[in-house]
């Protein structure tokens, strides 16, 4: 009899650890990763959510306010308007090395070699097919292989581009920051070719440092701490393919679109959706907006959606 009363009080207790476990789970996070921008001579509160695109698309339904906010706004904003199908044959244009250049003279052939295999085993095509493309665009492809692996990216179902998507079937304007050549310097030029190629062979090498980059800022993400992920990226430990020079890069043109953004935010009901690494720090877009006179705080509070 004692035996059966310590089964059934040690069942009772893991009920309520499983009960425990699922409403954690379900409750709204209070991460602050969504923004109401106000004031500086706008006519209407805008909003700014940070991304990212290795966390699934249903993080959006612990976000409070996020769809509510997004109801409240006329268009949509984002780094590159990816519904722009001949922009995006030109970005795939702009991937391609010039003929002059031969991605085999830049490496020994050792080297050479261990990319082309670890190309062929991860994403199925090696270096045969793939030499033409330059090695940003290589090493973009292979991160990604990399990420559905080991963290479960689903593209298809990311967060990334949730709203563009929902905008563009609603017919609602979709905004890019960046015209068609800075999005094509950003994926593919931002770093000199020599550096591309060493970063392409340090990805081949040690991939499990980029997993373990993104694993990081991914949870940090999730916890709402912008600021750890921007000195996460910039801080002199991180040896990863997105590092301290693509920090500066980042900074440099967030103050571009800070100007860009003045007459967005002045007409107001804009729903801007960028990357998480962009925004924290004290360089970041959240911070330079504020220092050009903007109100920028949480959303994820308690709104008025009476008007």
């Amino acid at each position: 009899m004692k035996m059966n009363g310590i089964i059934k009080q040690y069942k009772e207790i893991v009920g309520l650890l499983l009960l425990f476990i699922l409403v954690i789970r379900c409750a709204p996070c209070s991460a602050q990763v969504l923004y109401e921008i106000s004031g500086n001579g706008t006519k209407q509160k805008s909003y700014i959510l940070a991304t990212n695109r290795y966390v699934h698309m249903q993080f959006l339904d612990t976000i409070p306010n996020v769809f509510k906010c997004f109801g409240r706004c006329n268009k949509v904003v984002t780094e590159f308007a990816m519904q722009d199908y001949e922009a995006l044959a030109a970005l795939r244009k702009a991937a391609l090395l010039p003929d002059s250049v031969k991605l085999s003279n830049f490496y020994s052939e050792a080297e050479y070699t261990l990319i082309d295999n670890s190309l062929r085993i991860n994403l199925g095509m090696g270096l045969d097919k793939l030499c033409r493309m330059k090695p940003s665009y290589l090493t973009e492809m292979f991160r990604s292989e990399l990420m559905k692996q080991w963290l479960q990216y689903d593209e298809q179902h990311s967060m990334e581009n949730f709203f563009e998507v929902v905008a563009s079937e609603r017919d609602m304007p979709v905004i890019g920051l960046d015209n068609i050549g800075e999005t094509m310097y950003m994926l593919f030029d931002r770093e000199p070719f020599h550096w591309q190629c060493k970063e392409l062979l340090k990805v081949i090498e040690y991939p499990e440092n980029e997993v373990k980059q993104e694993r990081v800022l991914r949870d940090m993400y999730r916890d709402g701490r912008l600021s750890d992920m921007a000195f996460q990226i910039e801080g002199p430990d991180n040896t990863t393919s997105i590092s301290f020079s693509d920090y500066k890069v980042y900074c440099a043109r967030n103050e571009q679109w800070v100007k860009r953004l003045h007459s967005i935010l002045g007409q107001g009901g804009a729903f801007i959706t960028l990357n998480a690494n962009y925004l924290g720090g004290e360089k970041g877009l959240l911070q330079q907006l504020r220092s050009a006179g903007y109100r920028v705080r949480p959303a994820n509070r308690k709104l008025n959606f009476k008007q």
